[in-house]
Order: structure tokens, then sequence, then C-alpha cells
């Protein structure tokens, strides 16, 4: 475990410097905070308390019952990574990592996280399902496209094609007066719409939106919705409004159906939307699809099958 730390610091100091909306490789905050209370819990003189709560955690998560991990948090981390979003988190865990197993001087010896299979490529290169944008109004790419410049995601596998986007005015502020508040953002409380027919495989509510400026390292994505397509795409929504999402899991729903609301859960700096698409329903492992609309206004101009890119303003 000692070298898995050293091995990914590097990254999470890199992560948490970014404040615009960061998002680069999914979970691994979170996965960093689960790990580091394992890790302390058994890497720590073991006083009874200690050794108590390490096999506690070892044998709720090899029984996959999430439920029981969720009560031996704290109530801030309760607060940060809510029921839910910790047993989505923890099930994606353990379908790529396995159980925990530990050795005979209380180590941990069988927890081994690989985040990308990089020998493993994908046929789907675009969407082949014909998708439209997912909001009313006029919204503005902050990021999107195929480079770093143009977008920050690029540098992940699975959100290589990953839009961030918001609403600006016509000086170029998301916000009507100082955005200290989430309300006094454009985009927060929008309405987010399916782009297609489709079927919802993961619904994750009720973590708080954050104080603008503030995010949340410890559940990524924040409030999300992951829908897949009779194509087998699997499109992300993430950072909606806290107790705002309509849908639900395993639900079959239709192209134009209320999703939720747009907010800024997560680690979210401020109310927007990430949209992206993947070839699986996991983000460790997925690979970027990248996604074309059927049909959008781009700066004024309607486009047909287009991608648009940072700084466009655009509109379905």
């Amino acid at each position: 475990m000692e070298s898995y730390f050293s091995k990914h610091q590097a990254i999470i100091r890199s992560l948490t410097k970014d404040r615009n909306y960061m998002y680069k490789k999914q979970f691994i905050l979170s996965l960093f905070a689960v790990l580091a209370f394992t890790v302390i819990c058994i890497a720590q003189h073991e006083n009874s308390a200690v050794k108590a709560v390490s096999t506690k955690f070892e044998t709720f998560y090899n029984h996959s019952q999430y439920d029981s991990i969720f009560l031996l948090f704290a109530a801030n981390m309760q607060q940060a990574l809510p029921l839910n979003a910790t047993n989505v988190f923890l099930l994606g865990l353990k379908k790529d990592a396995g159980n925990i197993s530990i050795d005979d001087q209380s180590k941990i010896n069988g927890f081994e996280v690989t985040f990308f299979k990089e020998d493993r490529t994908s046929t789907l290169k675009r969407n082949i399902t014909t998708l439209s944008f997912p909001a009313n109004d006029n919204w503005t790419i902050t990021w999107g496209g195929d480079t770093k410049e143009l977008n920050y995601h690029v540098e992940s596998k699975a959100q290589k094609n990953a839009f961030d986007i918001l609403i600006k005015d016509a000086k170029n502020k998301s916000y009507q007066t100082n955005g200290k508040t989430n309300e006094d953002y454009y985009a927060f409380g929008k309405e987010l719409f399916a782009p297609c027919d489709a079927e919802v495989v993961s619904v994750v509510d009720g973590i708080s939106d954050n104080i603008p400026g503030q995010m949340n390292p410890i559940y990524v994505p924040g409030n999300t919705v992951v829908l897949k397509t009779s194509n087998q795409e699997y499109l992300f929504f993430c950072h909606f409004k806290q107790h705002s999402i309509q849908v639900k899991q395993d639900q079959k729903i239709k192209k134009g159906q209320l999703l939720g609301l747009c907010g800024n859960s997560g680690n979210s700096s401020e109310p927007h939307i990430h949209f992206h698409l993947q070839d699986t329903d996991n983000m460790l492992t997925g690979i970027g699809i990248k996604c074309y609309f059927e049909k959008i206004m781009v700066n004024g101009q309607l486009k047909t099958d287009y991608s648009p890119i940072q700084k466009e303003i655009i509109s379905q």
C-alpha cells in the first residue's frame, strides 16, 4: 500500500490544484480517502479500538455490506459521501479491485487497483445514437475539444471527450451579482433532459451543493445520472443539484424526459454541466467516446452532427 500511495500522491496533489471543475480521474480522491482510512487504521500503533474498526471495515467490504461501512464514517464523511454514493463507489471499487486480504503482519496485501487497462481498446470512437443537446437556453463550452489547451479532460482515458458547460452573460460572467451563492449563477437550477431514449443504470443523489469556490473531493462527480443507450454507449451527467434528480435506476426513459436540475455538487467550483460518453458504466476502466449532437445552434448558426469546442455558445 505504501508504494500505491507514493505512486499516486503526485496525481492527487495536481488534482487538488485545479479549481475549474476538477474531474480528471474518476474516484481518485474518493479512493484515496477510503484507502487512507483503511491504511491508517491498520498501520498505526494498533490499540483495541483501531483493530476493531479495521477488522469491521475488512469484513464489511469483503461481504459487500457497504451500508455497514457507511455507519463507520464520521458525520462529516457521511455528509460528503452519502449512503447511495458510498454504495456506488464501493461496488465499483470491488468490481475492479476484488476483496481485501490481510497477511500475518496485519498488513493489506491483496488490494490492487488498476485505474485504466491501457491494453484495452474500444470499437466505439463516436456516438452511434442520435443525441440532442440536453438543456434549453444558451450555454458556453468552457472545456471541450480534442487538445489539452481546449479540454483538460483529454488526459483522462474515460473522460477525454467530456464537456464542461455553463451559462454566461454579455459581459462573459456566469453569475448575476457577486457569485457568492449558487442561486446567483445562471446555470443553477436549469433543467437537464435526456438526449435520447435510454435506460438509467446509475443514480447518485443526496450530496450537498457546494458553496461556490469550494469543492467536495471525497465524491468527485457529485449527484450523478448515468444512462445506457441501445448501442451500449454510456452517458454521464454529473454535479446535479441536491435532491433534484427525477429518474430512478433501471428506469426506461424517453428522449426529452427531465433528468434533474443543474447544480454544484461534487468537485465543482460553480454550477455547471459535466457531460461525457464512454463505453462502459465504470469510469475507472471506461474509454471515452466523442459526442456529436444531431442538430445544434453554434454561435447563432445551425450545425448538424457537430461536436462543439471551447468558447462556443450553443443551444438546442
